[in-house]
């Protein structure tokens, strides 16, 4: 008799248990519906022009949804060293990198390309008109999978500081 009352009480819960999860899922979902996803149609310096527009406005639509956008554009090996995500964030965050987010401005200059291998020189000016140079290598990710053939960031360099805008 136990058991059928428990049974009958589950029963009771469970709606509300799928609803929760049903609203979770669907959260997940809007929060990501505007992340770009990489695919093999992307060129190299369009994955650092995704990247550096989303850092640009890091905070819009989602709090730091510009480094989730980056995040989703760093190579396998690149999320291995900087990941989880949240550490990906923090690591955004410090002195080395946090001029990236909320830059006013950017250029980009391929230096080097190969079969499998594109390397840029960027140049961005930082919101209080402070220029920054880096090197930003992108990758072919060659392993199956849904990234198969895709353009990542495999290493962006620390910043070197080009002085101030007039």
């Amino acid at each position: 008799m136990k058991k059928e009352l428990n049974f009958w009480k589950m029963l009771k819960i469970q709606p509300a248990i799928y609803s929760i999860l049903f609203l979770f899922i669907f959260s997940l979902n809007e929060l990501y519906a505007d992340i770009r996803k990489p695919n093999p149609e992307i060129k190299p310096r369009e994955v650092i022009e995704i990247q550096l527009n989303a850092l640009m406005r890091n905070d819009s639509p989602e709090k730091d949804s510009g480094i989730i956008q980056t995040w989703f554009f760093a190579h396998p090996n690149n999320q291995r060293v900087t990941g989880p995500i949240e550490r990906f964030k923090n690591m955004i965050k410090t002195d080395s990198y946090s001029m990236l987010l909320n830059h006013k401005n950017y250029e980009i200059v391929e230096v080097y390309k190969s079969k499998g291998v594109s390397t840029f020189e960027v140049t961005i000016m930082d919101k209080d008109k402070k220029y920054y140079k880096f090197k930003w290598q992108v990758e072919k990710y060659e392993v199956d999978g849904f990234l198969k053939n895709c353009w990542l960031t495999t290493a962006v360099s620390q910043p070197i500081p080009m002085g101030s805008s007039i």
